[in-house]
């Protein structure tokens, strides 16, 4: 052995972030789901009718759009504690 682990493996890696961004948006699927589920569905039947149809379009769009907002505040908060931390160092 030459002393490197299984994480020094650059396939291995690439392939564990593939993994876990599979199962991080199979969660928001099923978390979206969830959400607009209980917002739209009154009944179950046979087929949807169009008021519940434009329910779930609307709710995925907003879900969708949300959790986006989300992912872009969080990327900024990040961006300004990076440069707050440098300018400390500076």
């Amino acid at each position: 052995m030459d002393g490197q682990g299984a994480t020094d493996d650059p396939r291995l890696q690439q392939f564990i972030e593939m993994e876990s961004q599979k199962h991080r948006f199979q969660q928001l699927v099923h978390q979206m789901t969830e959400v607009c589920w209980e917002k739209c569905m009154d009944k179950p039947g046979p087929k949807l009718d169009s008021r519940t149809e434009t329910c779930f379009s609307n709710c995925v769009e907003r879900f969708i759009d949300t959790s986006q907002f989300i992912l872009n505040r969080l990327e900024q908060t990040q961006k300004s504690k990076g440069s707050f931390s440098e300018n400390m160092l500076d």
